[in-house]
């Protein structure tokens, strides 16, 4: 049988980079796929592919997640896996943040190691504004909670035991880094959310873990690319990694091969960041 034989998986954020590749990876171990991204394009293309459907829906709006886990219910009457992976990056929305960054951090480099001395600052805190800061929150935080929350309501309905969540973190969330502090803030807040509702639900059988990728080769992360020999040089295994080193390590979370894993973080980040 397959590993996910016979299960209902609802990824978000599905329509590109490592959703996109988790939900790949969900139908192919015989998982049924529900696809959301705020693209609708995006989640059709990949839904089709995968033989799944599609749900577009902004995951920091309650209203429109308690619609989707709604469509849930009526065409399945069960969830028995959700990946909460929707998120974004403030560079994505903010070029010039990303540009600075870039020849910030290397010029540190260049400094500590020429002169002995920093004189290159990032500021990225004094440059973030009450908008920025909230976006970034609302989508990575308070759309993890929403999502959970609304697939909660399936899943404690269930029989005891099967159930899933595999929460999406960041490196940046375990050990930080200057540049994007309502990023970091955000995947740390998750990484706290994950171990709250793995203690929580665990009296339901309902199992609640997260993963901390290190740099992977996405569209989010391509503007980096001028960053990209020093991220190389920091990472032991000396590359990046790819979507599909992260979807194999949701697949292990989300299936019954990790029957005694709760609350922990599985980190896939080629010895960038070591913990525990």
């Amino acid at each position: 049988m397959k590993r996910l034989g016979g299960k209902i998986a609802l990824v978000t954020g599905a329509g590109a980079g490592i959703g996109e590749a988790i939900a790949r990876r969900f139908a192919e171990a015989g998982a049924s796929v529900i696809v959301n991204d705020v693209s609708g394009p995006a989640a059709e293309r990949v839904a089709k592919d995968v033989g799944g459907w599609s749900w577009t829906a902004d995951v920091s709006d309650s209203a429109a997640v308690r619609r989707m886990l709604a469509e849930v219910e009526a065409r399945h009457g069960r969830l028995d896996v959700l990946v909460n992976n929707a998120g974004v990056a403030t560079h994505q929305s903010n070029p010039e943040r990303l540009a600075k960054l870039a020849a910030v951090s290397l010029a540190q480099v260049q400094e500590r190691t020429t002169q002995g001395r920093i004189e290159s600052h990032l500021d990225a805190t004094l440059e973030t504004s009450d908008a920025e800061w909230r976006r970034i929150l609302d989508i990575h935080l308070s759309g993890t909670f929403y999502c959970t929350r609304e697939a909660l309501r399936l899943m404690v309905r269930q029989a005891p035991g099967g159930a899933s969540i595999v929460n999406m973190g960041s490196i940046m969330g375990t050990s930080g880094g200057a540049g994007d502090p309502a990023y970091c803030a955000a995947k740390a807040g998750i990484l706290g959310l994950t171990r709250a509702h793995a203690r929580e639900l665990a009296s339901r059988g309902i199992r609640v873990n997260a993963i901390a990728p290190g740099w992977i080769e996405t569209a989010m992360t391509a503007p980096l690319s001028p960053m990209r020999p020093m991220l190389e040089m920091q990472t032991p295994l000396g590359r990046l990694g790819t979507p599909d080193e992260i979807a194999f390590a949701a697949l292990y979370l989300a299936s019954d091969e990790a029957s005694f894993v709760t609350g922990q973080v599985l980190s896939p980040n080629g010895g960038w960041h070591m913990s525990q």
